[in-house]
């Protein structure tokens, strides 16, 4: 295990993040680096540890999570088919697009599994036969999840399942979110406040805010003419026009620095906090291993079950064993096991967001540039 030198922690990211909000990359943010459950480092403009944050992406290690509670409690398996639970899933086609449209291509010979899901294997809502389909969803089909669902089990897949991978930015998180609805009998989210918000003291943590949570939610940033500048979202809405009452798996959620801290140290002491066990260890293990074979997706990054992971120790950012995830507003998590290592980063803006952000990429540079 190696140890952060904190003065040059605190030297290296406060200047490169000064360096960002002074150029107008960065508006609002929230930024902690735990080790070994000590605050080695935290950096604030515009907000604080208790703001409101647009998970976007960042929902799925939370839906994850969830999918292997109940796979803990032998509900269900990982690797059962999606059409158990739902059967409309059952026979699934493959499509293509001809002339601008979406068109029956072939049936597909693997069932969707919850694994396909889990791994962005399942060639579900992924690209462009995928995106063309979606954009079809009327106001009335999107309005809950079980409407959702339903959408989706009536649409072409993008390929063969476990034949590739290609991420879901919605869909397949979605269908798990709604798999745990079905078979815990409790709407998606009650299910994640009785078994990780309430457990985890995730207060903040919800599909739907209350007006005291929207006044602390930051302001979308956007960065227009190398200028800061507010960019409008929905009202009412976390995620784009996607309603709370749709409960997105994929990408609904809104929370806190403390909150997603809470969260990614469970995963970091092996489903626990606090003496509160969330999750066996076994099924963190899971969730943290690179889990497709190289036909699928090369290393360094490969899928383990809604995180990426870092498979070698080729990828110049983050070491070997360390997995997380992004959202599409520029929030940013990753756990580093073998240094006992939680680092979140928060912000919401239109401007540099996503797994490629560089905002991430560069945390994740001065942070293990920091470790002796």
């Amino acid at each position: 295990m190696k140890k952060l030198n904190v003065e040059k922690l605190k030297r290296t990211v406060d200047a490169r993040i000064k360096d960002d909000v002074d150029s107008c990359r960065v508006g609002a943010c929230a930024v902690r680096v735990v080790q070994s459950g000590k605050t080695v480092y935290e950096f604030f403009n515009g907000a604080d540890s208790c703001s409101v944050f647009r998970l976007a992406s960042m929902t799925k290690p939370i839906t994850a999570a969830a999918v292997l509670i109940q796979a803990s409690k032998g509900i269900i398996d990982i690797y059962d088919d999606v059409s158990k639970y739902i059967p409309s899933f059952k026979d699934m086609g493959v499509g293509k697009v001809e002339n601008g449209s979406a068109v029956f291509d072939f049936k597909a010979k693997t069932p969707i599994k919850i694994f396909h899901l889990l791994t962005h294997t399942s060639g579900l809502g992924c690209m462009n036969v995928g995106a063309l389909q979606h954009s079809k969803m009327t106001p009335e089909r999107s309005s809950s999840l079980r409407s959702v669902v339903d959408f989706y089990s009536e649409t072409l897949l993008d390929f063969e399942p476990y034949t590739m991978q290609y991420y879901s930015p919605g869909a397949a998180f979605d269908v798990l979110a709604r798999i745990v609805e079905l078979t815990s009998g409790k709407s998606y989210d009650r299910f994640l406040n009785d078994e990780i918000f309430t457990p985890l003291k995730m207060s903040d943590t919800t599909f739907s805010p209350t007006a005291e949570q929207w006044k602390r939610c930051v302001p979308m940033h956007d960065r227009i003419n190398e200028k800061s500048v507010i960019s409008p979202t929905v009202d009412g809405c976390v995620f784009e026009s996607i309603p709370p009452s749709a409960f997105s798996g994929g990408a609904g959620l809104a929370s806190t620095l403390d909150d997603y801290t809470n969260f990614a140290e469970m995963l970091l002491n092996c489903g626990e906090l606090d003496g509160v066990k969330i999750l066996p260890s076994e099924y963190v293990d899971l969730m943290a291993s690179p889990l497709l074979p190289s036909r699928i997706m090369m290393p360094p990054v490969v899928w383990g079950l809604g995180v990426r992971v870092i498979s070698d120790n080729s990828y110049k950012a983050l070491g070997q064993g360390c997995y997380g995830w992004s959202g599409a507003y520029g929030t940013h998590f990753w756990v580093d096991p073998q240094n006992e290592i939680v680092a979140v980063y928060m912000k919401n803006s239109r401007y540099d967001g996503g797994a490629g952000a560089v905002t991430a990429y560069n945390f994740e540079l001065d942070v293990t540039a920091c470790l002796e």
